[in-house]
């Protein structure tokens, strides 16, 4: 059974992204697969190496992209990135320094970043890319843009 399916909540509304985050998914699965067939240490260590590769690459792009176009929430969301990198890295380290591994913080973890981080924070991220590459980008646009944005998250709350 796989850890985390691909559910449409996750859809930042951007195709090349959703893709890029359905392979992190098809990743984290294949790990916790690796862990349910009692892979050894090195393996479930590796795959974990190549999660944290795989997630720190996407989010190098994602911060020069925010960077680019002097993103408003750029710190608040290079933190939420910095936390989860720290988080996998610790986990990693237990796992290989055989102190112990938290299968259930790693799940909380990553169930949270994809239900939360993925619809709040990259798909503002990449909806506004995409507007300001459409070429639509005048004062106007920008501010119906991110009123959109806060009337869908007071509507959540």
């Amino acid at each position: 059974m796989a850890l985390i399916e691909w559910r449409d909540e996750f859809k930042t509304g951007v195709s090349g992204v959703d893709h890029e985050h359905q392979e992190l998914i098809a990743s984290i699965n294949s790990f916790y697969a690796a862990l349910d067939s009692n892979a050894c240490k090195e393996k479930l260590v590796d795959r974990l190496n190549d999660i944290y590769g795989a997630i720190y690459s996407h989010f190098v792009l994602e911060e020069k992209l925010m960077e680019k176009y002097n993103y408003d929430q750029y710190e608040q969301h290079r933190g939420n990135h910095i936390n989860l990198l720290d988080d996998i890295r610790e986990i990693t380290d237990n796992l290989e320094n055989e102190q112990f591994f938290d299968e259930e913080h790693l799940k909380e973890i990553l169930n949270s970043w994809f239900s939360v981080h993925f619809r709040t924070h990259d798909a503002r991220l990449h909806q506004l890319q995409e507007l300001i590459a459409s070429g639509d980008t005048d004062t106007g646009t920008l501010k119906h843009f991110f009123q959109n944005i806060k009337d869908g998250i007071s509507k959540r709350n």
